[in-house]
């Protein structure tokens, strides 16, 4: 078994209402130096090692990212 994992996030260019949210609640707690927040979704998943990256790929794209609004990153942890 291996772990895959996908982080999914906005587009740069899509507004991110949560992640502003995050920011003005650090500024009023006190905390400087953050300019931007950007929240995203972390999947974790376990796969037969045999399981290819196209695979991955395809399922991060159809299933766990909608690719007109996110992008996705990939990541293979090793055992």
């Amino acid at each position: 078994m291996a772990r895959v994992v996908v982080d999914v996030v906005l587009k740069p260019e899509i507004l991110d209402p949560q992640g502003q949210a995050i920011v003005g609640a650090l500024t009023r707690l006190g905390i400087t130096g953050i300019n931007d927040v950007r929240q995203g979704k972390h999947f974790e998943l376990e796969v037969d090692d045999e399981l290819d990256d196209s695979t991955v790929t395809r399922l991060a794209d159809t299933l766990l990212a909608n690719p007109v609004i996110e992008n996705f990153a990939i990541r293979r942890d090793p055992a």
